[in-house]
C-alpha cells in the first residue's frame, strides 16, 4: 500500500547527511506498488528522485517534487549451468550484504567489490568498481520500469553501453527508468584478482598463500584495505570516492612522469593510461583540508567528507577547487563521480 508523505528530511537517506528535504517521499517494497505510483494521475508531471542506498548522491538543494526510495528485496538463483550461477537479486538489497550471501555460497565474481555502499539497483547505473573489478563482468542483465509509461523492460549487457563509472542510465536513458532488480552471472570456478592495490600485500599479511587463496579470503582482504583507508559514513559523511580516476593519453603520461617521477598509471591500452584522482589531489596539496564543515579526508584524498553540518553547495564549491587546483599543477581534469541533485 502506498503511503506517499509530504515534507520529508532526506539526511538519514543520503551518506553524505546532508540536510535537505523532500516535497513528497515514498518508500517502495512492492513492485506493483510502482506500477501504481506511477500512474497516479496527480504525480504524473512531478519531477521523481530515486534512492536507493544514497550513498552516489550530493544533495545541493531541496527537491521540490517526490522522492521514491526503492527498497525491493530477494535473492534468487534463477539458473545455472555447468560454469555458471545465475543470481537475480531487488533492486534494494543492500549491495554488500549481496556479496557476502555469493561469497558464502561460493559463487564468485563479486568478492573484490565488498563493502561498497549503496544497493543493487545503483550498482548497473554507475558500473560500480574497485580492485581491478568491474560490475559490468559479472552482470548478465537488468529489469526497470519506464517512470513515463510504467512499461517493463529488461537490459541486456549490450543495452546498457557499459564504459568507466558509466551507463546508459547515466547518459540517454538517465532519468527515464526505475531499475527494479539485477541478474549477476557468477563462476562456480573462481578466477582471483589479487594484483590491483594492497590486495596480494593484504593476503600475505593475514597469512594467506597462493594454496589457500579463495573468494572468502580476497572479500576480507578488501574490507581490510576499504576499512582502514575509508571513513564510515556512519562516522563521517561522505559519499565514498568522489571523483574519478582520469584516463589521459599515453603521450601526456610520459611528460607527466618525466616532471613528477612517482606519478602512478595503470595503462588502459597502448594509448590510454588511468591515473589515481586521490595521488593527484594528495600531491596539490588537499589531503585532511578542512574549510567549516567540509573537508578532505585525511587518510583518502579522493573522499570528500561531512564533518557535520556542511550544505551540498559547500562541498560541491569544495570540489570544483580541487578540481581547478589539480588542472593547474598537472593539466589533467578530473570530474565527480558522485550524482549532483
Amino acid at each position: 500500500m502506498l503511503n506517499i508523505e509530504s515534507n520529508v528530511s532526506l539526511k538519514p537517506y543520503n551518506t553524505f547527511g546532508i540536510d535537505a528535504t523532500a516535497r513528497y517521499w515514498v518508500d517502495i517494497s512492492h513492485e506493483e506498488d510502482l506500477t501504481t505510483l506511477l500512474h497516479l494521475t496527480d504525480f504524473v508531471d512531478t519531477p521523481k528522485l530515486i534512492l536507493g542506498g544514497g550513498s552516489n548522491v550530493l544533495l545541493c538543494h531541496n527537491f521540490d517534487g517526490l522522492v521514491v526510495k526503492i527498497s525491493l528485496q530477494g535473492i534468487n538463483v534463477v539458473r545455472e549451468d555447468e560454469d555458471h550461477i545465475y543470481l537475480t537479486a531487488g533492486a534494494g538489497v543492500n549491495w554488500h550484504e549481496l556479496v557476502q550471501f555469493c561469497v558464502k555460497q561460493g559463487y564468485a565474481g563479486l568478492e573484490n567489490l565488498s563493502l561498497i555502499p549503496g544497493t543493487v539497483g545503483a550498482a548497473p547505473m554507475q558500473n560500480i568498481g574497485a580492485y581491478g573489478v568491474e560490475l559490468e563482468q559479472v552482470f548478465e542483465s537488468l529489469t526497470a520500469i519506464h517512470i513515463s509509461t510504467g512499461e517493463k523492460r529488461t537490459f541486456t549487457h549490450a543495452d546498457c553501453t557499459f564504459g568507466y563509472r558509466e551507463s546508459i542510465f547515466k547518459r540517454k536513458l538517465k532519468n527515464q527508468f526505475i531499475i527494479t532488480s539485477v541478474t549477476f552471472q557468477l563462476d562456480k570456478r573462481p578466477t582471483f584478482h589479487t594484483r590491483y592495490g594492497a590486495i596480494q600485500e593484504t593476503l600475505t599479511e593475514m597469512g594467506i598463500s597462493e594454496e589457500n587463496l579463495s573468494i572468502k579470503a580476497i572479500s576480507e582482504a578488501v574490507i581490510r584495505i576499504r576499512r582502514s583507508k575509508l571513513p564510515d559514513p556512519a562516522q563521517i559523511g561522505n559519499a565514498g570516492s568522489f571523483f574519478k580516476n582520469p584516463e589521459i593519453p599515453k603521450s601526456q603520461f610520459d611528460t607527466l612522469k618525466d616532471q613528477f617521477p612517482t606519478l602512478p598509471g595503470y595503462p588502459i591500452n597502448d594509448n590510454v593510461v588511468k591515473l589515481p584522482a586521490g595521488w593527484l589531489i594528495e600531491q596539490a596539496g588537499w589531503k585532511g583540508y578542512r574549510l567549516g564543515d567540509a573537508g578532505v579526508h585525511t587518510k583518502q584524498a579522493l573522499v570528500l567528507v561531512n564533518y557535520g553540518n556542511a550544505t551540498g553547495n559547500e562541498i560541491l564549491s569544495l570540489a570544483g577547487k580541487v578540481e581547478e587546483s589539480v588542472l593547474i599543477k598537472f593539466g589533467v581534469a578530473i570530474s565527480p563521480e558522485v550524482n549532483v541533485v
